[in-house]
């Protein structure tokens, strides 16, 4: 299934604007999952499969980000992925949604060192 180029332009648009003034972070897209992959010096930050979202959070947030509403493991392979969680459309329908998430996301990858 292809990805959703809707919820593609909104996830650029917001990480242009959280990153805009930050020097040395690159952001790159990368097909992954039979999606979209949002790379963020190297790692992946979050993207799109078919129209659900997925925000790397990492281990220490992963529970908390699933205590969501809309959000569920990331099981693609079958075996939940943790660290990685998927967000039904409804639970980043807004901007301030989707931006929440993305954050989410920024500040785990932005914690690692850069590939």
């Amino acid at each position: 299934m292809p990805f959703d180029n809707h919820v593609s332009h909104r996830l650029r648009e917001i990480l242009a604007g959280e990153v805009l003034d930050s020097e040395g972070v690159t952001i790159k897209e990368r097909r992954m999952f039979g999606g979209l992959a949002i790379m963020v010096n190297g790692h992946m930050c979050c993207g799109i499969v078919g129209r659900k979202l997925v925000v790397r959070v990492g281990g220490n947030e992963y529970e908390q980000a699933l205590s969501q509403p809309h959000a569920r493991p990331m099981d693609f392979t079958g075996r939940a992925m943790r660290g990685f969680v998927y967000v039904d459309p409804a639970g980043f329908r807004s901007s301030t949604q989707l931006r929440i998430w993305v954050r989410r996301s920024l500040d785990f990858v932005l914690s690692l060192p850069p590939k």
